[in-house]
């Protein structure tokens, strides 16, 4: 056997026949040697720490509270002044006003952006060096101008904000449903000649991966550049930290995106759940479709798992591969320029509408997704079709979305039957009295988990993406998404929503009335830390 066959990793496969990288770690022994064995022993290390200190301190009792009262009070002045939103100074002033110590600690923490001063900066950086790496079509700008200004206005607001240009002549194809859009990433995996860039903000071995695996493989043998980002916190339960080294071996370049280092970063706070896929610079697809069995319904984790994506071919590609080489280079340990060279592939296609990519940041201090969402309900005049798997909003996404219902626009929102996270879940509920006594009209989703993020308005606009309805995506995560002005599949959104209402449960004021007992009781409680969450 060669040095090179002995370095490669095993592969197995399951009972379905699909090739699996063998992990090293299991069981109890995966957690005690996992970053989440290293977070659960510097948490008990902690509170130790404190417990000690707080005994020692008795001798003290009286110089000990007139620091904590004046720590408390200048936390509380800072908070009040500080640009945060609202609701956010509310959540943080309740837990100093509850924890003084810990809490004005905990603020520190995550306020201070600790290890993330190097990441933005070097973020600004790469954003700066490739504004016009992506050049905007001026006649495409004039086009869309003639036939809607306020479109237009929107397509420069999110340009400066990153490199988004408004595209013509781009197919766009809507999925339904998380399997449909893997059938057609393995096909035109299977056609990949220059290059395979996948980033996805979950990875789980099984059917999907396995298969996706399989091509990427074949793929890197022949002399495609294979490339993949995850985001790090898989390294706590569903990869072994060595994952990279493991996909090395059979040809992959991989990386995780802001790995987890407890105590000494608070870049967990900003996580990339964006779901990119481009193969060649021709084809590209996002939306909410992770690469785990669940999200093509090959596993039953909450009933049915309804998720949204589109595939598109044309001028719109190459934001979503500048956007994927981006993060390449984040992560780089060296500073290193993005390469140009995979830019500038995608074929002009023979395409009704305009697409707008959108890339959305933590690093740039501006809500570009949020502001985008509101736009939505603000200009619409008949109606606003969303969907959504969770619903923590702030005062101005909460104002807009009653606003555009009491002037007549029929807002309808669709959310999960079958919850995965029942405390995010019931503090969902709490929102609804509000909502649908302004008129929104609120459905779940009879046979299980709606993880679709979709925005639908007029038949003429639409947005299918990664970014959910709650301070998460909105404030913390790195998100993208595609905004489609008059494109063909627009009346394919609107016939699964039409298909996806027939499936749904209005919510009515009996039935919030009704809810459990622990969810009026813990969803309350969890609205008062929900930018925390």
């Amino acid at each position: 056997m060669s040095t090179n066959d002995a370095k490669k990793p095993e592969v197995i496969r399951d009972e379905r026949g699909v090739s699996l990288l063998k992990k090293r770690r299991s069981g109890l022994l995966g957690i005690l040697f996992s970053p989440m064995g290293v977070v659960l022993l510097l948490l008990a290390l902690g509170i130790v720490i404190i417990v000690t200190v707080m005994l020692w301190l008795t001798d003290f009792l009286v110089q000990s509270v007139v620091v904590g009262l004046l720590i408390q009070i200048v936390a509380i002045v800072y908070i009040l002044n500080s640009d945060s939103d609202a609701t956010s100074k509310m959540a943080w002033l309740l837990v100093i006003t509850v924890f003084p110590i810990i809490g004005v600690m905990f603020y520190i923490f995550i306020n201070s952006n600790l290890g993330m001063r190097t990441m933005k900066k070097r973020a600004n950086q790469l954003v700066n060096e490739n504004l016009h790496a992506v050049r905007q079509d001026k006649k495409v700008v004039e086009q869309v101008r003639k036939e809607d200004v306020g479109t237009m206005q929107v397509a420069s607001y999110m340009a400066d904000n990153g490199c988004h240009p408004i595209c013509a002549n781009t197919t766009v194809k809507y999925y339904p449903l998380g399997e449909q859009k893997w059938a057609d990433l393995l096909e035109d995996m299977k056609k990949a000649e220059k290059f395979i860039f996948l980033e996805y903000f979950i990875v789980e071995e099984g059917l999907m991966w396995g298969k996706m695996l399989e091509i990427m493989e074949e793929k890197a043998a022949k002399g495609v550049d294979v490339r993949f980002i995850y985001d790090g916190t898989c390294e706590f339960v569903l990869v072994p930290r060595n994952y990279p080294k493991l996909l090395a071996g059979i040809g992959i370049k991989a990386k995780p995106f802001a790995r987890l280092m407890p105590l000494v970063s608070s870049s967990y706070n900003y996580r990339n759940h964006r779901k990119i896929a481009v193969i060649d610079g021709k084809v590209a697809y996002t939306g909410g479709v992770n690469l785990s069995d669940e999200y093509i319904n090959a596993k039953e984790v909450f009933g049915h798992w309804k998720d949204t994506a589109v595939r598109l071919e044309g001028p719109a590609v190459d934001p979503y591969t500048l956007l994927f080489l981006e993060d390449w280079c984040l992560e780089e340990e060296e500073y290193t320029p993005v390469d140009r060279s995979f830019l500038g592939k995608s074929v002009p296609q023979q395409a009704n509408g305009y697409v707008i990519p959108l890339g959305e940041s933590p690093l740039d201090d501006e809500r570009c997704a949020e502001n985008v969402y509101i736009d939505f309900l603000n200009r619409a005049k008949k109606y606003v079709y969303i969907m959504s798997p969770y619903l923590i909003l702030d005062g101005e996404l909460e104002n807009a979305l009653c606003f555009a219902a009491r002037r007549g626009v029929d807002v309808r929102l669709v959310m999960p039957g079958v919850p995965d996270k029942a405390a995010v879940y019931w503090l969902a509920w709490t929102y609804f009295h509000k909502l649908t006594q302004a008129g929104v009209k609120i459905f779940t989703y009879t046979p299980g988990f709606v993880h679709a993020k979709v925005f639908l308005s007029d038949d003429e606009r639409a947005f299918v993406g990664t970014i959910n309805l709650d301070y998460r995506s909105l404030y913390h995560h790195f998100e993208c998404g595609a905004y489609l002005y008059k494109t063909d599949c627009i009346a394919d959104i609107k016939a699964d929503f039409v298909d996806t209402l027939s499936k749904c449960e209005l919510v009515t004021e009996e039935r919030i009335e009704k809810r459990s007992l622990p969810s009026k009781i813990i969803g309350p409680l969890a609205r008062i830390i929900a930018p925390l969450l």
